[in-house]
């Protein structure tokens, strides 16, 4: 289940340490240098809008606690952003996460609030003629309760009655239940809205790949790093991820269509549906009577993800320019503020129109240009090298590289266009890295002298390709000290010079890992499983036991199962064979080795091996026929995944031995 739980890796709890953190070196300084001369960082805009409106910070000076006795979220840590950029980070990230540390809540307009730094997320609050509508309730139960008491305690107390989450992203929904109670949604008490294909995406988006998912979202968001001017700085879409409760309570209402109106106590609602771009489930509107658009977080004060480096599927840039372009069509002309679900806004005409026209440009240059080149036969790596923004574009602050970058986008958008392979006939089937590592090293002389001609390169400031080389070297010699030392300093730096948040937190934890061997990030245990659990499809739950199978133990095996619930004549099968498990819905095998028969929301964590069916809790609910004990050698084949893999490559000793998880 850590998959569901860690979509932003968000339930992670560590005492996160950096060993023998290093200095900038004269490199990165020169480079720091040169981004203070490239921006314009006399444009101080930004500053104004952010703290335009601030009614009252977050008390506390932004603690919230959270599970286990541990901070959900401290702002507190964070205090050395209040200084003048150091050598050790980005100039333009130093800004940005001086930005996102303005907190409170914030007067966006007349009868819409925001809360902002509660959460890598804002909560926004609308007022209808009733009560409160609550749009986006962060990441966890503990920092959306401490928002919505934040509100109260200014602008009194007022009932919920809607909640919207605006797209798929546990950032916007996870923090339902520190808003509202189950029962009074289930009484019908309290509107829940999200667009079409939510609770889908919400669920399965993470699980079939959520082990690595996570793994690297703790790397993306810096959960392992210690907040410092050598360690993490924020994640460019907000300061950091919450580490409280997640849950899920199910829409009560689907917005299935652009055009879509609706009155929410009072307030007309106009929709638009934005599928496929910044969430497979997202969606814009309008409020006439506020003048007030949102186009949820396809626009935001940062390039954003066409490609998230957490991992997920590619984004389809073309459709978010156009998404931004119908959004502009239908409210550009009347709508006096912006408002985001990260950030803050944006407000008159004529800057709304601007700021929207520059962001759907800018993901309509990558989608075009990528293409332009590989038109003309560059591979995603040259065409990333090559592209650069034009410069009205570039040094618009709102478009810098802080989360989404130019770089990764163009690969992703490459190989959402294309594919994996550039056509070119070496790349069509390489061998696996340690191999390649180890070859490569071999003809150059063997790891001790590919280091000391790394360490040459290290001090003239060549960490693209010290980090290239020496990665060989790890791969080829796990148990290579110098080599891993000296990988670790490189990605330091790297880590230093990065502009995007997710860059430095995903180098700095790579180094954290080569100077420890290994970084492990103990789990908290929430209630967010239970609410995930119920809202996962059975179809979704089956296809993932298959990615569990472990094919060689399975080998020659053949189990069938069926399976239905009480009071439904629907019976499902799921059978083992060839090495693959094969799952249909309303279609029963003629003959079975074993038949099961449990509630519907019990199927799911029966399978998932959460819920043991011996067990007295659920006796007289659970009915196993035929051989259970071929229930039980099924589960027996399903491997349960490591959730510390290594990122940057073998680890010493017995591990570098075997081939890494990929």
């Amino acid at each position: 289940m850590r998959a569901l739980l860690c979509t932003l890796g968000l339930t992670l709890f560590a005492t996160p340490v950096l060993a023998d953190p290093q200095e900038a070196s004269e490199s990165t300084r020169n480079y720091q240098k040169s981004v203070v001369d490239s921006l314009p960082f006399a444009d101080r805009q930004s500053f104004a809008d952010a703290r335009r409106g601030l009614i009252a910070p977050l008390p506390d000076n932004g603690y919230i606690a959270g599970p286990q006795n541990r901070p959900a979220w401290d702002l507190s840590a964070y205090e050395f952003l209040n200084a003048e950029a150091p050598d050790t980070v980005n100039p333009s990230l130093w800004r940005q996460s001086q930005l996102v540390m303005q907190n409170g809540l914030f007067q966006v307009t007349d009868r819409l609030y925001q809360v902002r730094s509660a959460d890598l997320s804002n909560m926004t609050i609308i007022e209808g003629d009733s009560g409160i509508i609550v749009v986006d309730p962060l990441v966890s139960r503990e920092t959306a309760k401490a928002a919505l008491d934040l509100y109260y305690s200014q602008r009194g107390q007022r009932p919920v009655v809607a909640v919207i989450y605006s797209h798929s992203h546990i950032d916007h929904f996870g923090g339902v239940r520190g808003v509202v109670d189950e029962a009074d949604v289930t009484a019908g008490r309290v509107r829940i809205l999200a667009p079409a294909g939510f609770m889908q995406a919400a669920t399965e988006e993470n699980l079939m790949a959520g082990n690595a998912m996570s793994r690297r979202a703790a790397y993306m968001y810096g959960n392992l790093l210690p907040p410092s001017p050598k360690g993490h700085v924020g994640a460019g879409l907000g300061l950091m991820v919450s580490r409280g409760t997640p849950g899920l309570i199910a829409p009560t209402e689907i917005i299935t269509q652009t055009g879509q109106t609706l009155t929410i106590d009072g307030l007309t609602f106009e929709f638009l549906l934005a599928p496929g771009t910044e969430a497979p489930a997202e969606m814009h509107w309008y409020i006439p009577e506020l003048n007030a658009l949102t186009a949820a977080e396809n626009c935001s004060q940062t390039l954003h993800n066409v490609y998230t480096l957490r991992g997920a599927k590619t984004r389809d840039a073309r459709a978010w320019s156009r998404y931004i372009d119908e959004t502009l069509v239908r409210w550009g002309g009347k709508a006096k503020v912006l408002y985001g679900m990260h950030h803050w806004p944006v407000w008159g005409n004529d800057r709304i129109v601007t700021e929207m026209s520059m962001a759907r440009d800018a993901y309509k240059f990558i989608h075009d240009q990528t293409l332009h080149f590989a038109n003309q036969g560059l591979n995603k790596e040259e065409i990333a090298e090559t592209l650069t923004m034009p410069p009205s574009l570039n040094n618009r602050w709102g478009l810098r590289g802080y989360y989404g970058t130019l770089s990764h986008n163009v690969k992703g958008t490459f190989t959402f266009t294309l594919g994996w392979f550039d056509g070119n006939p070496a790349n069509l089937h390489p061998l696996p890295p340690r191999q390649q590592a180890q070859k490569t090293i071999a003809y150059m002389g063997g790891p001790d002298a590919v280091v000391k001609k790394a360490k040459k390169d290290f001090e003239h400031g060549n960490y693209r390709w010290v980090a290239s080389i020496l990665n060989d070297v790890v791969h080829a010699a796990p148990e290579h000290k110098v080599a891993r030392a000296l990988l670790a300093d490189t990605y330091e730096q790297l880590g230093y010079q990065s502009e995007a948040g997710p860059w430095r937190n995903f180098y700095l934890t790579g180094a954290m890992e080569l100077r420890q061997n290994k970084v492990t990030a103990p789990m908290s245990k929430g209630s967010g499983n239970a609410d995930m659990m119920r809202a996962i499809d059975l179809d979704a739950v089956m296809d993932y036991l298959g990615i569990r199978l472990n094919a060689q133990r399975a080998e020659g095996k053949t189990i069938r199962i069926n399976m239905s619930s009480p009071g439904s004549d629907a019976v499902h099968s799921l059978w083992l064979q060839n090495s693959v498990l094969n799952f249909r819905k309303n279609h029963p095998l003629e003959t079975a080795d074993v038949t099961i028969i449990a509630p519907e929301k019990m199927l799911p964590a029966l399978f998932m091996g959460i819920i043991d069916p011996t067990a007295k809790q659920v006796e007289g609910k659970v009915q196993i026929t035929g051989n259970p004990a071929a229930f039980k050698e099924l589960l027996s084949y399903l491997d349960n995944f490591s959730p510390d893999f290594s990122l940057t490559g073998p680890f010493p000793a017995s591990a570098a031995d075997k081939p890494t998880a990929r």
